[in-house]
Parts: structure tokens; sequence; C-alpha cells
């Protein structure tokens, strides 16, 4: 039997689900926001588990007073208030002032409670007294009339830590006598000091604390609140860390998935950030970074709003620099170009092309390239022989000299080059009389100077050839129209003498009409193809004067008044009203005008406008005529201004297909600009004057 395997598809639908899933920025927004949230979390968490693992694994420890870090904080401040006792014994400032009590003894007094000192979350709610056992001086934030009354008192209260004789008798547990050995501030503190003196064993110390009188927003009750709050919730990070974990994984791959992918595109889309290369902007997040990582590490004092907010700041600009950093990696490293981004790689590579490059032209030329490569290299070993050699006097002559004959050489080749350009550039401008001898020039040059003899010689050549080829294809222009135009004039008188005649069949009527048409318009061609034969060899006399282009126009357009009102045509003229003049043939120019009227009344649409505008600028005047063609213009410009070319395509229609290159070659021996421009049906012919 055939056993069947089924394999799961993905349905079309499910598949569109996915890629718009992938490409939705909204998505990709919302995973961005969340990633520093939940780091947040996790991180608060990963703190919760740290602090009760080193402070909370006591399960008796259900008040802040009794964990190890209100202990250690209890201690600094001990160990802080001896090392200013000792600052006033050295004569440093302290915030301690001498007084005296009612019965003429001396003490230093400090009030922090009404300075608001406190130190490492132990607040100003701890009483003491110090006593330097080498000159009896007393230090203490209390005031009193019997101060062995206030020492014996402090055991009575809740906590309690004395130092008396070199021993600690204490209810902290966490800073006993068997505890107290391994802390560092002890340990620092009963070595000998900068006083000179065995820190903290050289003074009898006396404290209590009475946190009744504590209030919460204090330092102290921040803490004890947290603690509180950590030990109630001690299995709440766990879960926390579960959760925003797993949250976070799966951000992760989305985001590898998703990052890059944009709507309406297939393919990774990179913008201008993930155009620079990586060395830059991987320097400028981690900069950034490291600036705010180190401002969030300097960051002390207490705890209020203002540190909270610049935490804050410092915080979202290093996480805005990682996820730039990442963003930019992953769309390089799925778009394949990680590599190529690099700006290493961009100038290993560019110095690699200039190498291949060198040595392909090594190879292209062989023996040009070699030698300048070994006059080079020879130039280098010389300079060097010389300069290393340059404490005798000889050397930094023969040097000197050197240099002089190789800038004479480099001169040289310079001269004989510039005489190479300029007859290229003779050549380029059509002269042919090239003056080069080969003899004067070396190397290469003597053989670029032959080149361009022979150059110069087969262009002349050339152009006597195309010069006598001109010249008889006028000559036989003229000739065979010169030999049609004679039996051409008697055809043209029979047929007008048998229109006289009364002549009755119709028939031969049509005929000898169609005699007439064919043979005037075998007249025309035969005077246009000589007029542009001799307009093309140039063999046209010019008589320049002053025209004034509006009389001109307004005199050809009532010429053509009847043929333009036979098609129906509307003349649309936007002429300034003051004269403009310009130089030319009165007599060419009105058949350049002819001949575009005469194209006009063939070609436009009927019952349509033709439009003629006469612009002028400071030295200048442009004379532009448009019409709408009646046919479909498939065909360029520069192809309807060649010979025998209409824009119909076809034979059977009125017209030589000479008169608008007529036009424009006579435009042109005149001195102005001719051009035609076909927009669909819009026929436009621009002519360019210049202005008198």
């Amino acid at each position: 039997m055939r056993q069947i395997c089924s394999v799961p598809i993905v349905s079309k639908e499910g598949s569109e689900n996915m890629e718009k899933a992938r490409k939705s920025s909204i998505l990709k927004i919302v995973c961005y926001i969340l990633i520093p949230i939940l780091v947040i979390i996790l991180g608060f968490s990963i703190f919760h588990l740290a602090f009760l693992n080193e402070y909370g694994d006591i399960e008796d420890e259900t008040e802040y007073v009794k964990s190890e870090q209100f202990a250690n904080n209890y201690f600094s401040y001990i160990i802080n208030k001896v090392s200013q006792c000792q600052s006033v014994e050295m004569g440093y400032s302290s915030n301690f002032i001498e007084i005296k009590d009612d019965n003429g003894n001396s003490y230093y007094y400090c009030d922090i409670r009404e300075s608001n000192d406190y130190y490492m979350g132990v607040p100003a709610y701890m009483n003491y007294i110090i006593i330097d056992k080498d000159t009896n001086k007393m230090y203490t934030n209390i005031k009193s009339q019997d101060y062995t009354q206030e020492m014996n008192n402090m055991k009575q209260q809740k906590i309690y830590w004395n130092l008396v004789n070199g021993q600690i008798d204490t209810n902290l547990e966490h800073i006993n006598k068997e505890n107290i050995r391994y802390n560092y501030n002890y340990v620092y503190e009963t070595s000998e000091n900068r006083s000179g003196k065995d820190g903290i064993l050289n003074y009898d110390i006396y404290t209590s604390y009475d946190d009744s009188k504590m209030n919460q927003y204090t330092a102290y009750g921040i803490n004890q609140t947290m603690y509180q709050y950590m030990l109630e919730h001690r299995n709440a990070p766990i879960y926390a860390i579960i959760l925003t974990g797993i949250a976070l994984v799966v951000i992760a791959i989305y985001l590898f998935w998703a990052i890059g992918y944009k709507e309406g595109h297939d393919e990774i889309v990179l913008n201008s950030i993930d155009n620079i290369p990586y060395e830059i902007i991987s320097i400028i997040c981690l900069s950034v970074l490291s600036v705010f990582l180190a401002i969030i590490a300097n960051m002390g004092g207490e705890i209020n709003y203002i540190f909270i907010l610049i935490g804050a700041i410092c915080y979202f600009v290093c996480y805005a620099s990682c996820a730039v950093l990442g963003v930019t990696t992953i769309k390089r490293l799925k778009a394949k170009k990680f590599i190529k981004s690099f700006l290493t790689y961009k100038l290993i590579r560019w110095f690699w092309n200039k190498i291949k490059r060198f040595l392909n032209m090594m190879n292209q030329h062989v023996k040009e390239t070699k030698r300048l490569f070994l006059y080079y290299i020879l130039f280098l070993i010389i300079s060097m022989i010389l300069v290393s050699l340059s404490t005798t006097g000889i050397a930094v002559i023969l040097l000197i000299g050197f240099w002089i004959w190789i800038y004479y050489q480099m001169k040289k080749y310079i001269v004989e080059q510039e005489k190479i350009k300029m007859a290229l550039k003779n050549i380029y401008e059509g002269k042919t009389d090239i003056k080069l001898n080969e003899a004067e020039l070396q190397g290469v040059l003597r053989e670029m100077a032959i080149y361009i003899k022979d150059i110069a010689g087969g262009f002349s050549n050339a152009i006597e050839e195309s010069l006598k080829s001109e010249r008889l294809k006028t000559e036989l222009i003229t000739n065979v129209s010169h030999d049609i135009k004679t039996p051409l004039t008697s055809i043209i008188n029979y047929v007008d003498l048998l229109k006289k005649e009364d002549i009755q069949d119709e028939k031969a009527k049509e005929y000898i009409e169609i005699l007439d048409s064919k043979s005037q318009r075998l007249k025309k061609l035969t005077e246009d193809l000589v007029e542009a034969s001799k307009v093309s060899s140039g063999n046209v006399k010019l008589n320049l004067e002053e025209i004034k282009i509006k009389e001109l126009l307004n005199q050809t357009i009532g010429e053509f008044k009847d043929r333009f009102e036979k098609k129906n045509l509307e003349i649309e003229m936007q002429i300034p009203e003051q004269d403009i003049k310009i130089k030319a043939d009165n007599r060419y120019l009105y058949r350049i005008i002819e001949n575009l009227f005469s194209n006009i009344t063939k070609y436009a649409l009927d019952s349509s406008r033709v439009y003629i505008d006469v612009k002028e600028s400071r030295n200048s005047v442009n004379i532009i005529i448009k019409n709408i063609s009646k046919d479909k213009l498939n065909i360029s410009s520069d192809e309807l201004m060649q010979r025998f070319v209409r824009g119909d395509k076809s034979r059977y229609t009125e017209g030589s297909g000479l008169g608008l290159s007529i036009a424009k070659s006579l435009t042109e021996l005149q001195g102005g600009k001719f051009n035609i421009k076909i927009d669909g049906d819009l026929f436009r012919v621009d002519m360019k004057w210049k202005k008198i």
C-alpha cells in the first residue's frame, strides 16, 4: 500500500499575518519600550535576591535594626565620628565646638540633629560619648550635667554599642567582639593611623540608638521599609526573574527576526545611520554609554527626586545607545554588509584597487610604465645616497645639481607635451596645417608626434575629398535642375495653352488639371532643390540689413490669410508693442517665415489655433511658432529637419520635404539658431536671433 505523508504547511493567511507582524512598526516600538522596563524589573529582582542572600538569610531578622546591613552602617557611623575627633586633635576643621558645663568642665559638642548630619543611612538618633584616653577630652552630642549617668543609661537602651578599655559591649549581634574582627573599618581603625594613635582602641566609646523617634522619610526609614518589603516578598523576585527573562528572550528573538523589514519593502531597509562606517557609530555609541555610566557611578549623596530623575535619564540614554548599536549591527548582518560597512574595510579595498590598477597599468603599458617606475626608483636611490653623504660639501653640491638636472628634464618634458597638446587642439578646431618636428621630441612623445602628423594628413585629405564631393554634388544638382527646367518650362507653357482651348471633353480637362498641378509641383521641387544645394554649400550672397520683425510677420500673415481661412486656422500673436529689430537678409528671412507658414497650412489640424510669440531678452530675440499637427508626429525633431522627410511619412501630399531643412540652413547662415520641438501632436519651432 502506498503511504501518504502529511507535511504541515503554513496557510496563506498565516503567512500573511507573520509578514505583517514582521513589518509592523508599532510592534517593534512596543518591544523597544518594553525592553528597558523589563530590564529594570529584572535588575531589581536580582538585587532583591542578592540583598536577601547577603543580609536576610536569618529567619528571625524581621526588623531592620537586627539586620547585618544596619549593623554595618551603625559601625561605619561610629568610625566616622572617631575620625572627626582625630581631626579636632590634629587641628583640622570640624563640626565640634568646645563648650563648658556649669561646673566649668570643658568638652566638645556637636548636635547632629540640628545640623541634619547622618552617615550611611543611620541618622541623627544616635547618642554618643567618645573619650580620648590620652588627653581625657570628651566628644559628644549630648548636653548633660552628669555624663557618668548618661554612659550608664546607654546600656539600658534597645540598641547600644560600647568600647571600653578595648572591650566591646553591645546587643548588636553583627558587630560583637567575635564578628567585628573581620570588619575592614575595625581592622583599619585599630591599626596605627595618621594621628600616630592606635585607632579606636585609643578611645572609650559609648553609643546608643533610639529608633522610636525615626521619621519614615529619612534614609533609615527608607532602608527599614525596603528591608521589611524584601523580607515579606522574598519569593516575588524568583517569579519576576523567570517571567522577565522569558519575555526578554521572546522579544530578542522577534526583533532579530523582524529588524530591517518595513512595509512596502521585501528586502532589508538601511537608513542613514546604517550607512555610517561601523567604527564611527560604535565609537559614538560607546562614548555616550561610557560618559553616562560614569555619571551614574559617581552619583552619591542622599536619594531624592533629582537623583532619581538624573539616574533615569542616564539609564535611558545608555539604553538608546545600546539599542542604536544593536539594531544597526543586526541590519548590517542581515543585509550581508557588516564587513563592508567598516571604514577599515573600505580603506583596504581602496588601497587594494589602487594596487590592482597600478599592476594593470604596468601590464598594459609595460614599456613606458616600467621606464617611468625605474626612473622614479633611481631618483629615490640617488637622492637617499646623496642625502646620506650630505655631511660633506661635495655631496650637497652633487645633490643640488642632481635636483636641478631633474627639474630641467621635467620642464623640457612639459614643453614637449604642450606642443603635442596644441597640435591636438588645432586638429580639433579643424586646422590641418600641423607643424611638429619629431626629431626634437623623445620617447613616447616622438611616437605621438608621428601619429598626430599622420592623422592631420588624413584629416586634410578627408576634408578635401568631402569638399570635392560636395562641389560635384552641387554641380550635379544644378546641372540636372537646369536640364529639367528647360523641358519643364515647355510642358507648363503647353499646359497653359491647352487650358485656353475650348475643350468639351471633361475627362481631358481633368487630365490637363492634373498635368498642371504635377508640373507646378515639379517646378517647385526643382527650385527648392537648387536653393537647398546653394544654402548647404554656402553659395549664398547675403544682404544683411535692419529688419522690423513685427512688420515682416504681419506682411507674411496677410499674404497667407486666404490659406489660413481656408483651413479655418486662428492666429494668436503675442508681439511687444515696441519695434524689435534684428540684422538679417530680408529676402531670405521672408523665405524662412514663408516655409514655416506653408508647412502649417499643409499639416496643421483644421479649425485649430496657431501661436506666434516674439520675446526679447537683453541680447537676443526669440520667435516661437506653435501649431497642432493633424497627423501623429511619430518622428524625431532631428529626422524632421533632414531633406526629403515629412512628418506624415507620405509622398502623396503636397510639398518637397525641403522646407524645414532650407529654413534651418538659412537661419544658421544669418547667425541665428533654429530648433524644432515635438511634444505629442504639438509642433514647435524656436528661432533665436541677435538683438540690435
